[in-house]
């Protein structure tokens, strides 16, 4: 567990949902098996299709919520560097005398925003990730598992 994780990394599953899980006591010495089975109020109803679990959880309130972090996110960084990207397209373009501009020895206007535009790029990346980790990780895992268990026993 990061350090990041949280006062409620413990409670954390760590179990992956995506590998297929043996029969229960198969492979466990005397049939102790590593994580007990959701039970209660909490237990998700199986429908028809894997179709069905899919449309089923789009439709949920937690999923709608992982969309709206993302989105809160990704919809202003993206505004924001595409319009920083343009200032300088247009800005090299039209004002050639500005970006020509020395600014220490041989480096120029043009030469500092062109970094500028990498730097902002590493930036831009390092906040995503670091937003992904701490607002959609966590609630897009556990939609994971739900969808895994809900669709564990269809076809079979």
């Amino acid at each position: 567990m990061e350090k990041e994780a949280g006062p409620d990394a413990a409670a954390t599953r760590l179990d992956d949902p995506w590998y297929d899980a043996p029969p229960p006591g198969w492979g466990e010495p005397d049939g102790a098996a590593g994580f007990a089975p959701r039970t209660g109020p909490e237990t998700v109803r199986h429908p028809h299709s894997a179709a069905d679990v899919y449309v089923e959880v789009q439709r949920s309130a937690a999923f709608r919520e992982v969309r709206r972090r993302y989105r809160r996110f990704v919809v202003p960084a993206s505004a924001a560097f595409l319009l920083w990207y343009l200032a300088y397209v247009v800005a090299a373009t039209t004002a050639p005398g500005l970006m020509a501009r020395p600014v220490v020895g041989a480096l120029n206007v043009a030469m500092l925003a062109g970094l500028g535009q990498f730097l902002t790029t590493f930036v831009l990346t390092w906040a995503y990730v670091r937003h992904a980790r701490l607002h959609r990780d966590r609630a897009a895992l556990e939609l994971r598992w739900d969808t895994q268990e809900m669709t564990r026993g269809i076809g079979r």
